[in-house]
């Protein structure tokens, strides 16, 4: 479907690496011209440098921040959220003040990128937002993870009725190869090897894999309200 995308405008809010990277990537392939924001500029500016992506500065906490990405981009097609502040831990582990964090990360800032950006997309115009396989598998320590990817499942189906004929729909990744899981250090290696062995598919999902359905999100014209499972089949074992 090469050129799926010609002469339209993708704005990515999130980081210049992993799965945000990927999608950037893969817009640009099928034509598209791609904004890409995020809070830190100048990470972002790195990352793109030599590139035709237009890169501008968000905070989708703060609602003015949104208000003035949406100002600053004079026409789009598609919106894509993939940002996140993961709360992590156990119910005894975790704070008031990290679950309201995850979700206004997740949940409040996308619901204003929609505000902002509907206006002024046209109706054939769509938002990608993302959930996560922990809304319907959630592990021990992933409480605040679940109940954020949860609500998001909630919040596309409502913006499709609200926002019609624009589409809205969610990306639902399982376990993917980013930098995300650095954090596991050397525990990283034994994770994945567990997720591949137990997984239908047997391996561990790529950035590459959630670009194609976003692309997919995008430009499948009779989708909307829908959560995209690219999770291996994660949640049957």
């Amino acid at each position: 479907m090469a050129g799926s995308l010609q002469g339209e405008t993708v704005v990515v809010v999130g980081r210049g690496s992993g799965i945000a990277r990927a999608i950037v990537d893969a817009a640009m392939a099928e034509g598209a011209h791609v904004v890409a924001a995020g809070r830190n500029r100048e990470a972002l500016e790195a990352a793109y440098k030599n590139t035709t992506v237009s890169v501008k500065s968000v905070d989708v906490t703060d609602e003015t921040s949104i208000a003035a990405l949406a100002d600053q981009v004079s026409s789009v097609d598609h919106v894509v959220s993939t940002v996140s502040a993961r709360a992590r831990g156990t119910v005894g582990e975790l704070s008031p003040e990290a679950i309201l964090l995850s979700f206004h990360t997740k949940v409040v800032g996308p619901i204003m990128l929609a505000k902002h950006f509907a206006p002024k997309m046209p109706r054939t115009g769509s938002f990608v937002l993302f959930s996560g396989v922990a809304a319907l598998e959630p592990d021990p320590g992933f409480l605040a993870v679940a109940a954020t990817n949860a609500s998001v499942n909630v919040v596309i189906r409502s913006l499709a009725v609200e926002l019609a004929p624009l589409r809205v729909n969610a990306i639902s990744p399982g376990t993917i190869d980013t930098g995300a899981w650095e954090g596991l250090g050397k525990e990283k290696d034994a994770f994945f090897e567990n997720k591949s062995a137990t997984n239908p598919v047997r391996r561990i999902g790529t950035a590459e894999d959630i670009a194609q359905a976003v692309v997919f999100a995008m430009t499948n014209t009779f989708m909307t309200g829908v959560s995209l499972a690219i999770d291996g089949g994660q949640p049957l074992v």
